[in-house]
Order: structure tokens, then sequence, then C-alpha cells
């Protein structure tokens, strides 16, 4: 993969703010970029509030986008979770809210394959790695991207109401109180963007969103069978970060 941009960026936006993910790639001067990650979708677009779970090709000049998304959200009948593609319901490529991407030119090539099982630690998969660079590279900034799959056992997953909170939520204990939370089973084919640690642009340090074939996805928390659980992932180093549209003001609130 010598001499492939790979690119990764953040986003803290504004609530009513919507995003193109082909303006965002000619941003980043990468058109045509493969782009996978977590967010949420646009409240314009679908009428409501959802998980977004990222896996699209932006246009190029000589290819249309191809836009592989799903979208998690809450059934409002029975608070169940609703998993959907997003191209079978909307034709646009929008998105909104914190969304944490990881945008590569999609060639074939040498990969980073992390495979484990059982979890002895509180922390999750994705906070291990984190947390092994960090301690490996220290004062280093470094960035990946990538898929894995949660091959056996089952996960916490959260996935956020139709509606907006009808009051502030001040406390990570207010924003749980306001999302619903499963205990969704395997096999979770998960999209993940991490940063060893944040290096002063106020960054989300990990964000992970995961969907299924058989109607389950949304927002990763951690493994709940910790004995019988079972990784398998794929992930690539960034080369360059792009911070999109950082708040004048801000707080650490729900950034699990």
């Amino acid at each position: 993969m010598s001499g492939i941009l790979y690119c990764y960026f953040y986003f803290l936006l504004i609530v009513l703010k919507i995003y193109d993910i082909n303006t965002v790639a000619k941003k980043i001067e990468l058109p045509g970029a493969y782009i996978l990650g977590a967010g949420a979708c646009s409240h314009k677009s679908v009428g409501m509030i959802a998980e977004m779970i990222f896996s699209i090709k932006a246009e190029s000049r000589t290819s249309p986008a191809v836009n592989g998304n799903y979208m998690a959200s809450v059934n409002p009948g029975d608070n169940s979770c609703i998993l959907e593609k997003y191209r079978e319901k909307f034709s646009d490529n929008d998105f909104g809210l914190l969304s944490n991407l990881y945008a590569s030119e999609g060639n074939p090539g040498k990969v980073i394959e992390v495979k484990v099982k059982r979890r002895t630690g509180k922390d999750n998969f994705v906070s291990c790695m984190r947390k092994s660079l960090k301690e490996h590279y220290q004062d280093k900034a470094v960035g990946m991207g990538g898929s894995f799959i949660i091959q056996e056992g089952k996960a916490k997953l959260h996935v956020m109401p139709r509606e907006f909170a009808a009051c502030p939520l001040n406390t990570d204990e207010d924003v749980d109180n306001w999302l619903h939370f499963f205990n969704m089973k395997a096999p979770l084919i998960c999209q993940s963007v991490f940063v060893s640690h944040d290096p002063g642009f106020d960054l989300r340090v990990e964000h992970t969103h995961c969907f299924s074939h058989h109607g389950e996805g949304g927002h990763y928390h951690n493994d709940t069978t910790p004995d019988s659980v079972q990784y398998l992932g794929y992930f690539h180093p960034a080369e360059y970060l792009y911070r999109i549209d950082r708040p004048a003001v801000t707080h650490m609130i729900g950034r699990d």
C-alpha cells in the first residue's frame, strides 16, 4: 500500500448542519474515496435521529457514489432496534452530528490483522488497541481505521432515540438515561476509527458502529460475554488528520 493516501477525520457538528460525503471527499483532496466509520444520519434527510454505519465510496469524475451505509433507529412501537440499508430508503449521501471517519483510496494492500479471544480486563477491543498504541508511541498520535467482526458472543450497543432530548443532557448519566441500550448477538460487523490520544484537536478518540445481517446494529460499547467472545479485525494507520468544524465551546460529555 506504499504511496496510498490514508486519511481519518473527526467531526463535532452543529445539530442542524448537514454534510455531504462527496463534498467531504473533495475537501480532503481524495474524490472517489472509500469511507468507513461511525456517525449519525442527517435528521433532515431521514426525519429522525438515527445511527449511521458508514461504508460508502464517494463519487469521482468517472463514477457515481456507491452508498453501502446502514442506519440503526429505535422502533417507536416497542423500542426495539431497526436496522436498514440506507440506499433502500434514501437517495442522498448526507450525514450529520458527531462522525469519526476514515478515508482511503480503497485499493488492495497490506493491513494489520488482529485476532483475539476472551476479554480479561474492563477495556473493550478498540480501547485495548488504542491504549497499546499510546503506550508504545507515547506523545506521537497514531490514528487507525478499519473493520472488525465480533464472531462469537454478545455485545452492548446503543441506539439514539428518534427525537432530540426534551431537556439538556448535562452529565454522562443524563446521556445514558436518554439512550436505548441493547445486548446484541454475533456476528456483528463493526466500522471503527480511533486515535492513540488527542493531540490537541478536541477529538473523540474512538468511535465504532456495528451492523449485522440479522437486523441488529448501533454504537459499540463492549462485549458482554468476555469468556466466549471472539474478534477478528483488519486495520491500517492513517497519514493525515482532518478536523472539520471544530466547535468554539466544547465538553467531554457522552464521548464513550
